[in-house]
Formats: C-alpha cells, sequence, structure tokens
C-alpha cells in the first residue's frame, strides 16, 4: 500500500525556520542588542548617575501612567466601538468603522498638532474646558488624550472578530433561562472577550509608551512636568548625550519587555481559565 505524501505549500520546517530567525535577527534582534552593547560601554556610576536624576525618574513615571491610562480608557471604549459595529446596522456603519484605522495611515505628527489645535485654550474643545477649570493642552490630560487617539484601533480590532464569532446565540440561551442583561454579559459574553482585552490592551500600551509624534506637540514638553520618555530620548540626541539617550532606552526597553510578558502570561490565564469552564 503506498502513502501518498501531502504536498505543502511553503517549505520545509527548515528552511521557513531559518528564514524567519534570519528576518527577525536583522529587524529586531540585532538592533534592540545593540542597545545593550552600546550601554554596557557606559561607567556603571554613569550610568546609575542617569537613571537615578530627576527628570529621568519623573519621564518614566509620566510615560508609564499615562500609557496605561489611555490603554485603560481604550478598552471601555474600544469595546463599546466594537459592540456597536458589529450587532448594529445603521446608516454610515461603514464609514465609522473605515475611521477606527484613522490612526494608523494618518502621520503622529499631524495628529499631534490637529489635538493640539483643538484642546489649546482657544480650540473648539479647549474653550469648553476652560470655564469648568480644566486645562487639557501642554498637559498630562493632553498626552492621555493623544496617547488614547492613537490606541484605540489595537483594541477595537482584536475585540471586533471575537464579537463577530461569537455570535447571538449564547446571548439567546441566557435569556431564555432567565439570566438578565448585565448577568448575560457578565457571565456569557465578557469570559469569551477577555483575552482579546487584554491582546489589545497590551499592544495599545506598547504602542504609547514608544509614540513621539503625536506627543511632542500637545504635551509642551515640560522637563519633569510633561516630559515623556521618548521625548527625553530625542532631546538626549539632540544634546549629543549619546549615552544618556541610550541607557534610558536601555530601561526602557527592559521594562517595556517585562510588562508585556505579564500581560501576555496574564492573557494566556485568561484563556485556559475560559477553556475550563
Amino acid at each position: 500500500m503506498t502513502t501518498v505524501r501531502q504536498r505543502k505549500v511553503l517549505p520545509g520546517f527548515g528552511l521557513t525556520l531559518g528564514y524567519s530567525m534570519l528576518y527577525l535577527g536583522l529587524i529586531v534582534l540585532i538592533p534592540l542588542s545593540a542597545i545593550f552593547v552600546a550601554a554596557a560601554r557606559i561607567d556603571p556610576a554613569q550610568l546609575w548617575k542617569i537613571l537615578s536624576s530627576p527628570r529621568v525618574f519623573s519621564a518614566f513615571s509620566l510615560s508609564f501612567w499615562t500609557s496605561f491610562a489611555a490603554a485603560a480608557i481604550n478598552v471601555l471604549f474600544g469595546l463599546l466601538t466594537a459592540w456597536v459595529l458589529v450587532r448594529y446596522r445603521f446608516f454610515g456603519r461603514r464609514l465609522l468603522d473605515a475611521m477606527i484605522d484613522l490612526p494608523f495611515a494618518l502621520p503622529t505628527a499631524v495628529a499631534g498638532i490637529t489635538l493640539t489645535t483643538l484642546y489649546a485654550p482657544n480650540g473648539w474643545i479647549g474653550r469648553l474646558l476652560e470655564p469648568l477649570g480644566i486645562k487639557a493642552a501642554f498637559t498630562p490630560i493632553g498626552i492621555v488624550v493623544a496617547l488614547t487617539f492613537i490606541g484605540l484601533p489595537f483594541v477595537v480590532r482584536t475585540v471586533q472578530p471575537v464579537l463577530e464569532d461569537l455570535g447571538k446565540e449564547l446571548e439567546e440561551s441566557a435569556s431564555s433561562l432567565g439570566a438578565t442583561r448585565f448577568q448575560t454579559f457578565r457571565l456569557v459574553i465578557l469570559p469569551e472577550l477577555i483575552p482579546s482585552l487584554l491582546t489589545g490592551f497590551a499592544l495599545a500600551f506598547a504602542r504609547a509608551l514608544g509614540e513621539y509624534g503625536s506627543v511632542v506637540f500637545i504635551s509642551g514638553n515640560m522637563p519633569g512636568k510633561t516630559e515623556t520618555v521618548p521625548l527625553l530620548i530625542i532631546t538626549k540626541l539632540e544634546q549629543y548625550d549619546y549615552a544618556g539617550a541610550t541607557a534610558i532606552a536601555m530601561i526602557m526597553l527592559v521594562l517595556s519587555f517585562i510588562l508585556l510578558l505579564a500581560i501576555n502570561l496574564l492573557q494566556r490565564w485568561a484563556l485556559r481559565n475560559r477553556e475550563t469552564l
């Protein structure tokens, strides 16, 4: 009896893996490892002096809490937006669906200028906030607004396919068993969405940590107040302080990797718990 060998579309595992590792090494691993090599050449005392300065600590603190806040806001409103796009049919839905990807196509500098114009004290939105004592532009609030703008598509595009595959059968079954709308959402729908929500959060958070173009205008770039880590790195480079820029970039890379690893482990845990239910 002859066996029929399965025909593969792609080359064998060895060749495919080799090309993948070569591409990953040239695009990701070698550039990132160059940061650690350059940082290793810095004197440890100088490295500690750079990283322990109040300006660097303030920049790290501002970057992480604004990125976290923007990603958390996007989880809420990204879920609502994805829900509306999937579950309802209305005039202009396709246009709204296409506009979700606008932050991907729009240059971040253009987004920053536009947001600054809108949220400045004399802008369309800023003049409405000023009587309330709220100043958005050139404050951490403006940074959160900019990071929310560029991170929204990541949450919507990760949640939207899951909602489309989920269908309405589970909701109808829960309703027939006497569950309220809130119980249906909390016990039936939300557990299915948690892995995708965590993925969207991680992507939005990682994108916000490294954002420069849309933040540089609306933040005002004031050291110790509205200066994020990417802005500080660019400032160091403009001042020809390559050692300081390298040290800050290395710490930023390590902390970002640790946080993303923790979020991915949390996502796997949520997915495993969902499968055991």
